[in-house]
């Protein structure tokens, strides 16, 4: 029987008391998921009509217009919460203290506003006539705010041995910063930069405050303004819309591991120009005994 460090593997005892909890538990939850279904089929919630308004084209047109403006406004916050996030880390890592000074209080001050105010203030005071670029530019400042700081995170764990091997093959530092260290810390930091587009994608549903028509504004219209039987259906349109959320995040996640496999087989280093592997090559034989040009040069 092998043991970590840190975990002692349970015995036979053990063994069984997990497994009786764990049935134990299963048990539980399935009898709550039993209750709930039957309240709610009680309550009618889960009769056929409750269901047969997905088969109106005006609901279905209704659902695909609200998905195609929930994509736009995401595919936009994106890439402007990528961009921004890029230039803020860039920025705070900056040796100049008046441009880090100012990254950093702009990244604080909007990481620690509620998304929903920013939103909303950037909806009444720029951009009332156009809710989806308020929405976009919402959400970009404050996951670019987010982003920014897992960039951060990952410069500043590559080795620091890469950095200055980088200074003393003569690059800039414009070139150690986008040759060396963002692309090796976006690699490193890909699971946390994917999650947090996967909260940016959910919180696309806070446009409906703006008036912006996306899913959740639709399962809002389409269960305010549908009867059946006398009631609404609030459950329905719950876990239709909710299961397009959970497909599109976990198309997201699927996205996100493709990018990382081809990632991992990816060739990894620092491209050398060929000037400067030559001056490396000449700097190196001159140093060697009998090398010439160099001081340990032997003459005869």
């Amino acid at each position: 029987m092998s043991a970590s460090v840190l975990f002692d593997a349970p015995g036979p005892k053990a063994r069984i008391r997990n497994r009786i909890y764990a049935v134990v538990g299963s048990l539980v939850l399935l009898a709550l998921l039993v209750i709930s279904v039957m309240r709610l089929s009680d309550k009618g919630h889960l009769a056929p009509e409750m269901w047969d308004i997905f088969n109106y084209a005006g609901i279905r047109q209704n659902i695909a217009d609200a998905l195609l403006a929930t994509l736009k406004a995401f595919g936009l916050a994106a890439v402007g919460s990528l961009v921004l996030g890029v230039l803020l880390a860039v920025a705070r890592l900056s040796d100049h203290k008046p441009v880090s000074w100012v990254a950093t209080g702009f990244i604080e001050v909007f990481r620690s506003l509620p998304l929903l105010i920013t939103i909303y203030a950037v909806w009444v005071a720029f951009l009332t006539d156009y809710s989806l670029w308020a929405l976009a530019v919402g959400l970009s400042v404050y996951n670019g705010c987010v982003q920014a700081e897992v960039l951060r995170a990952g410069v500043n764990a590559v080795p620091r041995g890469q950095r200055e091997a980088a200074y003393a093959l003569g690059m800039t530092k414009t070139q150690v910063m986008t040759s060396v260290l963002l692309p090796q810390a976006v690699r490193a930091m890909l699971p946390t930069i994917i999650s947090q587009l996967v909260v940016t994608l959910k919180d696309t549903s806070l446009g409906f405050v703006i008036l912006y028509p996306e899913l959740l504004y639709s399962a809002r219209l389409i269960a305010s303004n549908t009867l059946v039987n006398g009631q609404y259906p609030y459950v329905s349109v719950i876990v239709v819309f909710g299961a397009v959320y959970i497909a599109l995040c976990l198309a997201l996640s699927a996205l996100a591991t493709w990018i990382e496999k081809r990632g991992r087989r990816a060739k990894t280093g620092i491209k050398v120009s060929d000037a400067q592997a030559q001056d490396v090559v000449a700097g190196t034989d001159a140093g060697r005994p009998g090398g010439t040009g160099g001081p340990g040069t032997t003459e005869n």
